[in-house]
């Protein structure tokens, strides 16, 4: 294709778009898509019911709308509502590049689409680069939050970065220099930020991505909010913080006080002179609970089972052991369970404090919640006005759902981080590797699995019925 091929997929978002510049002309063109200009320069004008709109094209572009022309240079994006802030009027990260190939339905074709930007996701990104794919054009990033930071983003004010246990540096960049004192979703958010600007990941935001199914040629079809993608191979990093798990008990619905997940956890603040059940024995539930109890009336920390407490530091050795676990579930197909559920509670001085005070006595998991609080079958009541379910959360997977990949046991199973059911699809920040040491690593073999696959030496779609590795000279086609 010529320089500064306007691609099809723009269309819905233009009322006028005109082919430009000198060379092959492309096929949209030649069949009457795409008028032609005898200059290399184009305008195009935003249709003003659309979302945000990236206008491709390598040569320059005039925007023309209402009564200002501005120069359309690479790196501008328009928005309903003008170009896009915090960055000056006009000036926007870099925007979609024509793709390696743009088929005629609009399909965007290229090498590897990763799905989310998490510690997981940029990792994967930073690895794809190293090897020399260029983002836009070999692979893309797509990420459904607003800004970078990825989950981390959503953590609630109180949890500082002096609180993090373990936050592990991405590939290529230190996090150096932080305020303990810092709210984690500031620090670590910047950080992602910074690390996407240095490595020019171009991380496209927010993109919500509603389904990944059988393509055509071999290839997959990644359904999302701005048009469809065709790649090779796909490198999923969705992470858990979207799916969090609420568990049901009888009389549930009929509890009179508030309910809330960690996922909407505000800060202690708010549960000031109230009576707080907190559900759940993970990292989550002692922190709200040890917050929560310098506020609240009456504290109540029940769990499934008895809590572990883990004397001393947390050694590599030692999450090694717990990755293991962790990763046979997910080998035999089994739902991932997290790896702080493997490693135990750590014993910090604030923890230590929390069980001689009483904050942190814990009693076994009620039969049925009541209009006013709960109740155990032995006859026991507690009275409560909240209860806070700190009972973690599931792999955000369902867009994956066309592709068939679960196992009878419920859980994908994946080698490393290959999907065993359709080799196409690696798994990071899934199981063994949700944790931010074990979501580098993934990241980096997600892509030496990738560039065996699209190399044609390894990987490929998995034949269900036969259970045979069907590679081919473009992906999987069978």
């Amino acid at each position: 294709m010529g320089t500064g091929y306007l691609g099809v997929s723009a269309y819905p978002h233009l009322e006028e778009a005109y082919w430009f510049g000198e060379g092959v002309t492309p096929e949209p063109a030649r069949r009457g898509l795409l008028p032609t200009v005898p200059r290399r320069r184009c305008w195009a004008r935003p249709a003003p019911t659309t979302g945000p709109s990236r206008l491709r094209g390598g040569a320059p572009l005039l925007l023309a709308g209402g009564r200002r022309t501005l120069p359309l240079r690479r790196g501008h994006r328009w928005t309903p509502s003008g170009l896009r802030d915090p960055l000056p009027f006009g000036k926007i990260p870099e925007p979609l590049a024509v793709s390696r190939s743009v088929n005629f339905s609009g399909v965007r074709e290229l090498d590897v689409v990763v799905i989310g930007a998490g510690q997981a996701g940029l990792s994967a990104a930073h690895h794809l680069r190293r090897v020399g794919l260029e983002p836009d054009v070999g692979f893309v990033v797509l990420d459904h939050a607003p800004r970078p930071g990825g989950a981390w983003q959503f953590r609630w004010p109180s949890l500082t970065y002096g609180k993090v246990h373990g936050m592990h540096a991405l590939p290529g960049m230190e996090l150096t220099g932080a305020d303990p004192d810092r709210p984690s979703s500031e620090v670590i958010g910047a950080y992602f930020a910074a690390y996407e600007e240095r490595f020019d990941l171009r991380v496209h935001r927010p993109v919500e991505v509603s389904a990944v199914r059988e393509g055509s040629g071999g290839r997959l079809l990644v359904e999302t909010s701005e048009g469809p993608y065709a790649p090779r191979a796909l490198i999923n990093a969705t992470g858990t913080w979207d799916r969090p798990f609420w568990p049901r008990y009888p009389g549930q619905e009929t509890f009179r006080g508030r309910q809330l997940h960690t996922a909407s956890y505000p800060g202690p603040e708010e549960f000031a002179r109230q009576r707080v059940i907190v559900v759940g024995g993970g990292a989550s539930g002692t922190q709200h609970l040890m917050e929560i109890a310098e506020h609240a009336v009456g504290t109540f920390w029940v769990t499934r089972s008895e809590p572990v407490f883990r004397e001393g530091p947390f050694t590599e050795e030692w999450g090694r052991a717990a990755v293991a676990m962790v990763e046979e579930r997910v080998r035999n197909g089994l739902p991932p369970r997290s790896v702080v559920s493997v490693t135990g509670l750590p014993m910090t001085d604030a923890v230590r404090r929390a069980r001689e005070e009483g904050v942190l006595d814990r009693l076994p998991m009620f039969d049925r919640i009541t209009p006013s609080g709960v109740a155990w079958d032995g006859g026991r009541v507690v009275e409560a006005d909240v209860i806070l379910w700190a009972t973690g959360f599931r792999p955000a997977v369902e867009h994956l759902a066309p592709l068939r990949l679960r196992e009878p046991g419920g859980g994908i199973r994946a080698e490393d981080t290959r999907a065993v059911r359709d080799g196409r699809v690696h798994l990071v920040g899934y199981g063994p590797s949700a944790s931010t040491i074990g979501a580098n690593r993934a990241g980096r073999a997600a892509v030496r699995s990738v560039m065996r696959l699209l190399k044609g030496t390894g990987g490929g779609r998995t034949d269900r019925e036969s259970g045979v590795a069907v590679v081919g000279a473009r992906v999987a086609e069978a």
